[in-house]
C-alpha cells in the first residue's frame, strides 16, 4: 500500500485558448517581422551588389586606408593612368567617436530628465514637460544642423577653448592648433541634443514600470528618495536604459545633415581621440558631401561606405540586445 507521501504531484496542464483576434494579431506581428527582415536583407543585398567593384578592387584596404582620391575614375584593371584611392578609416572611426561623445552627453541628461518626470516633478507639470520632450524628438535633423551651425558653434568654441586651457593635460582635450569651429566635440553636442529626447522617452517608460511594491518596501525600510532611485529604480531599469542608449547610438551613427553642417571632413589621418580638433568626419557626412558630384566609380565607393556603416549599426544593435538580455538575467 502506497502512502500519499510516495505519490508524485502531477504537473498542471494549462490550456491556452486563443480567440480569433489573438490569432489575427499574432499573424500581423509575424508578417511584420518577416517584412522587416526582408527589407533589411534587400537593403544589405543592394548595398553589397553596388559596392562589389570597389570591394573587389581594394579589398580590406578600403576599410583601413586614410585617403580619398578619385583619380581618373577608372580602376587599374580598366587601364587607369591615374588610379583612384579610396579608404574610409577616418570617416568610419569618426562616426563611432561622434556617437560615443553624443551618447556620453545625452545618457545622463536623458536619464535625469526621465527620473525628474517620474519621481521628482509635481504631477501637474508632468504632462506639459512630457509633451515638450516628445516634440523635441520630432524636430527634423536639418533644423538641428542649422541651429548648431549658427547658434551652438559660437558658444561651443568658447567651451572648447576653456576645456583646452584648463584640461590640456588630458590627451583628448589637448589640441595642437586652436581651431575649434568644426570638431567632433561640436558634432557630438548637436547629436546629443537630438538623441536626449529619445533616451528620455525610453527611460521614462521603463521607470514608470517599476513595481510600486518595491518602492513601498524601500520606503518602509526608511530609504530616502535618492536611495530608492539608486538601489531600486536604476537596477530594475538598467536594461531599458541600455536599450535607450543604443537607440541613441543608432541615430547618431546614421545622422547626415546635422553632422555635415558642424563637422569638417578630414582624410589625411585618423583623429583617434582629440575631440576638440577641427578635423574628423563621419561616413554619413562623407556620403552627403560627395554623392552629388560623384563619378560612377566614386558612387560605388560611397555605397561601400554605406555598407560599412550598415554593418556597424547592426553590430551596435546586436551588442544592445546582448547587454539588455544580460542585464535582465542579473535582476
Amino acid at each position: 500500500m502506497t502512502s500519499s507521501l510516495d505519490l508524485e504531484p502531477k504537473p498542471a496542464v494549462i490550456h491556452i485558448v486563443r480567440t480569433r483576434g489573438d490569432r489575427i494579431f499574432r499573424g500581423i506581428l509575424i508578417v511584420g517581422g518577416l517584412i522587416s527582415f526582408l527589407v533589411l536583407a534587400g537593403i544589405f543585398g543592394y548595398l553589397a551588389q553596388s559596392a562589389a567593384p570597389i570591394l573587389k578592387a581594394f579589398g580590406f584596404q578600403f576599410f583601413t586606408d586614410s585617403s580619398w582620391y578619385v583619380g581618373d575614375g577608372l580602376l587599374p584593371s580598366e587601364g587607369s593612368m591615374d588610379p583612384p584611392i579610396f579608404g574610409i578609416l577616418p570617416m568610419l572611426w569618426g562616426s563611432v567617436l561622434i556617437a560615443i561623445i553624443s551618447v556620453g552627453i545625452a545618457l545622463p541628461l536623458g536619464v535625469g530628465i526621465a527620473l525628474s518626470i517620474v519621481y521628482l516633478i509635481p504631477k501637474r507639470a508632468v504632462f506639459g514637460l512630457t509633451v515638450f520632450i516628445d516634440l523635441i524628438a520630432a524636430i527634423p535633423s536639418i533644423i538641428f544642423g542649422l541651429w548648431g551651425f549658427f547658434v551652438l558653434i559660437p558658444h561651443g568654441v568658447l567651451w572648447s577653448a576653456w576645456l583646452n586651457e584648463k584640461l590640456a593635460f588630458i590627451p583628448i582635450f589637448n589640441v595642437e592648433f586652436p581651431a575649434f569651429e568644426q570638431s567632433p566635440f561640436m558634432a557630438g553636442l548637436v547629436l546629443a541634443i537630438m538623441i536626449t529626447p529619445i533616451v528620455a522617452v525610453v527611460s521614462r517608460q521603463i521607470f514608470s514600470l517599476v513595481p510600486p511594491e518595491l518602492i513601498n518596501a524601500a520606503q518602509a525600510l526608511g530609504g530616502s528618495r535618492w536611495t530608492i532611485i539608486r538601489d531600486v529604480v536604476l537596477p530594475f531599469s538598467k536594461g531599458g536604459i541600455v536599450g535607450g542608449a543604443m537607440l541613441g547610438i543608432g541615430r547618431a551613427l546614421g545622422e547626415t545633415v546635422a553632422v555635415f553642417f558642424v563637422l569638417q571632413l578630414f582624410f589625411d589621418e585618423v583623429n583617434w581621440y582629440r575631440i576638440l580638433e577641427s578635423s574628423g568626419g563621419s561616413v554619413a557626412s562623407l556620403i552627403i558631401a560627395k554623392f552629388g558630384e560623384a563619378s560612377p566609380l566614386e558612387v560605388s565607393a560611397l555605397f561601400a561606405a554605406g555598407l560599412a556603416l550598415f554593418v556597424v549599426t547592426l553590430l551596435a544593435n546586436a551588442a544592445a540586445a546582448v547587454l539588455v538580455n544580460s542585464s535582465k538575467g542579473k535582476k
